[in-house]
């Protein structure tokens, strides 16, 4: 690229940053480093009413714990500074002034009571009220176009509440292109007025978002799909002060597991419709093969999130678009509620509601490694275009690329971020993984930490979080003190007591005790006296662990060692008498 690549994560300080959040985050990152670029974190506060105590701290830690630490920023490498917006209001009105001067903006009085007795005007006509070219000259509307420069002057002299609104233009046609969407045209006419700048001396997103993106020298713009619709407004602010844009790219929404919508046989048609009138208004296709694809899909209603699903990768263009559409429809946008109800969590750290005191689930603090969060969420949207999954940091930056971006939602799924959590289980250090569990459990607190790594080693195959450890593992660390009896009716017969009895001789006169020569000792005599390796083993398994799970009965054995062995055992046969 010509230009060094400088992008942003813009987010306001409303309260704790959502996953979707975070990947767009991440999706900034990937794309300034895979270029060797500049990612920069700008904190947009103009709206003080939302702002929430803590919530920026939160931003900077989560991107910490994350591993995608920002280059430029709040309190770093502050060359462009200052990164929060509340701290560059000045600049804002200078650039709203400038606006106004070239008469490409201009003064509104207009009270919300006028706006809402507009809105119910037009509504009684079967109409939508816009402020823009048709309306802003006429006189019903108070504005600096139809006042003079005395009256405009005077109002905003005697305090009278004012906003600045941008002029769109009339009967234009904006040629746009974006990145991820391809080229967009949209007609001017329909665009209204949005307002720039407010009389208590902030600027709205729009104004502050453009004037910081040029002055910071953004190159390029990723964010979510919910910013599409101000993209317009935001490419004629560019023209308007005579700027070259940055590139733009508006990340899919992150939708739901499931559905949010339910459809049966009575209503399939209802849907079919909807879609298919929807699909004409974004997609070249027919509307045969529109209706004949959607039909297909609302063929089994009750397991629409598997008919969307088949054959994704094999696809042809109009099932992937057509497939997109419902799902972002049915599906709708990941909340906190969804993971509430469904039991897992949409932020990255626990988080405190400040006036509640009310906690939200975080994904460290429920046992996600940071890998595993960020590998997820890249497949979020993105698609490397093979079969691989599982991506280190450094292989998402050498393989990521903006045009693998799909188009459509993407559905979250917590099974699919616990199967990621797992693999990373398995990279981790035992001895890392015993000092995080030992810090959780009062009962390891006398425990050489060496001997909880061993430990760890033979059970994290089966575990996905640390907190699986205990369940996993307590027997290592503490006698049974009871044995399931689902297990006991299977592990106890006729003999056993004398079998359990042969089998304490043979531990309490083993010298060696290691595992292969436990293990030679005691599936020898098994052979030699043609005994069911079941009825040594199992009930050996009972006395050992208190049920029938666990690792190898010989590993097992050799870590809690020879007399507590023969305890168990012993504890065991004097159960059955």
């Amino acid at each position: 690229m010509s230009k060094n690549v400088r992008v942003r994560f813009a987010p306001s300080p409303t309260g704790p940053l959502h996953i979707g959040g975070v990947r767009t985050a991440l999706f900034n990152y990937l794309f300034a480093k895979k270029h060797g670029g500049d990612f920069v974190l700008r904190i947009e506060d103009t709206d003080q009413n939302r702002y929430v105590e803590g919530a920026e701290k939160y931003i900077v830690d989560a991107l910490n714990w994350c591993g995608i630490p920002f280059d430029e920023g709040p309190g770093k490498n502050e060359k462009f500074g200052p990164y929060r917006q509340s701290e560059r209001k000045d600049l804002y009105k200078q650039y709203a002034d400038q606006l106004i001067a070239e008469g490409k903006a201009y003064y509104a009085f207009d009270t919300p009571e006028q706006l809402d007795a507009h809105r119910k005007d037009h509504e009684a006509n079967g109409k939508t009220f816009i402020y823009n070219w048709h309306n802003r000259e006429k006189g019903r509307l108070v504005n600096s176009l139809v006042l003079s420069e005395e009256e405009t002057k005077a109002k905003i002299d005697a305090g009278e509440h004012f906003v600045v609104r941008f002029k769109s233009p009339k009967d234009e046609t904006l040629h746009l292109k974006d990145i991820i969407r391809g080229d967009i045209s949209i007609d001017t006419n329909v665009l209204d007025d949005k307002i720039l700048f407010k009389s208590d001396g902030m600027p709205t997103y729009h104004l502050a978002n453009i004037v910081d993106d040029h002055l910071m020298q953004i190159t390029h713009v990723i964010r979510g799909e919910e910013w599409l619709p101000s993209l317009a407004l935001h490419q004629l602010l560019y023209n308007a002060f005579g700027w070259e844009a940055p590139q733009f790219a508006h990340l899919p929404l992150i939708l739901k597991p499931e559905p949010t919508t339910y459809v049966n046989k009575n209503s399939a048609e209802k849907f079919i419709d909807i879609y298919t009138k929807e699909a004409l208004e974004e997609f070249d296709y027919s509307e045969a093969e529109i209706k004949k694809l959607i039909r297909l899909i609302f063929e089994n209603p009750k397991n629409i999130s598997q008919s969307i699903r088949i054959n994704e990768k094999k696809d042809s263009k109009i099932k992937k678009d057509i497939k997109g559409l419902l799902k972002k429809g049915l599906y709708g946008k990941l909340s906190k509620r969804d993971g509430d109800k469904i039991g897992f969590p949409v932020f990255p750290l626990a988080w405190t509601e400040p006036k509640t005191n009310e906690v939200s689930r975080g994904y460290k603090e429920d046992g996600y490694f940071s890998e595993a969060v960020v590998n997820f969420l890249a497949f979020l949207g993105w698609n490397p275009g093979t079969e691989q999954e599982i991506f280190s940091l450094e292989q998402l930056v050498n393989d990521f690329d903006l045009e693998r971006v799909n188009k459509a939602g993407a559905r979250f799924d917590p099974d699919k971020t616990k199967w990621f959590n797992h693999h990373y289980m398995q990279q981790q250090l035992d001895l890392a993984l015993a000092e995080q569990f030992k810090s959780t459990q009062p009962e390891l607190q006398d425990i050489d930490i060496n001997y909880i790594a061993l430990v760890i080693g033979l059970i994290k195959e089966r575990a996905t979080f640390v907190n699986d450890f205990w369940g996993l593992s307590h027997f290592f660390f503490v006698s049974p003190e009871s044995y399931d009896e689902k297990a006991s009716k299977k592990a106890i017969k006729e003999g056993t007591i004398e079998l359990m009895q042969k089998v304490i001789d043979i531990v309490s006169v083993t010298r060696e005790f290691t595992v292969q020569n436990l293990q030679s000792k005691l599936k020898g005599w098994i052979t030699e006296n043609n005994i069911g390796f079941g009825k040594v083993m199992m009930p050996l398994r009972l006395a050992l662990v208190g049920e029938l799970q666990g690792p190898d009965v010989f590993e097992i054995m050799f870590l809690i060692g020879k007399n507590e062995t023969v305890k168990r055992i012993d504890a065991l046969v004097n159960s059955i008498k």
